[in-house]
């Protein structure tokens, strides 16, 4: 059965922010709150939870384009070649914030993804996620829960985001209503940033 918790996003309790680092440990999934939408997330490092998420998607794990988030970009080389001054300046102005970025992968991404040319980054503004990863000590998987609704295309109400997932994740975390608007994702492996989805994030960092 899946566990329900309130964390307040201004004023993260530590022990709570310890129980979803324990259920992600232990091969959970977890949904959770960012900048933008709600996410569905896993450890990188877990690969029967990754597993999970994939199939919940109904996608092949090698092909699935997941997010890593980090809690900063501190442990961007972990996974990402070298990048040149330019890109990191964007990557300096726009985060934390409501974007996801596309670099080059490097060797040391996980087995699942060595296939993959590049790598989706988000570093949100938003307390409660950054405080999950910082104590994780490595990024999570994530990837946006979406409606079958046509009319909303995200899930905004925690409440109701537990009653159609609590069969499928271990813990959802009420971190307050979410926005419906998904991240701006931006291409950074080419000679020129390319926009691939216009979301909350404005394009003025470029």
């Amino acid at each position: 059965m899946s566990e329900f918790i309130k964390i307040y996003e201004d004023k993260p309790s530590e022990a709570a922010i310890k129980k979803v680092v324990e259920v992600l440990r232990n091969g959970g999934l977890v949904i959770y709150p960012t900048d933008t939408v709600y996410g569905l997330g896993c450890d990188i490092t877990n690969s029967r939870a990754l597993e999970k998420i994939a199939k919940i998607k109904g996608i092949k794990l090698e092909k699935a384009n997941f997010s890593f988030v980090c809690s900063d970009l501190s442990n961007l080389s972990d996974y990402v070649k070298q990048i040149d001054t330019a890109t990191f300046k964007v990557l300096k102005r726009a985060l934390p914030g409501p974007y996801t970025f596309i670099l080059p992968g490097n060797n040391d991404l996980p087995k699942e993804f060595r296939k993959k040319k590049t790598v989706g980054i988000r570093v949100p503004d938003n307390n409660i996620a950054r405080e999950i990863v910082k104590l994780l000590g490595n990024p999570i998987v994530s990837t946006s829960i979406h409606d079958e609704d046509e009319v909303i295309e995200y899930s905004t109400d925690p409440e109701l985001i537990f009653e159609k997932w609590q069969n499928k994740v271990d813990l959802v975390i009420d971190g307050g209503y979410g926005d419906n608007v998904a991240s701006t994702i931006i291409d950074l492996t080419g000679y020129e940033p390319e926009v691939i989805r216009e979301g909350k994030g404005s394009l003025d960092v470029l």
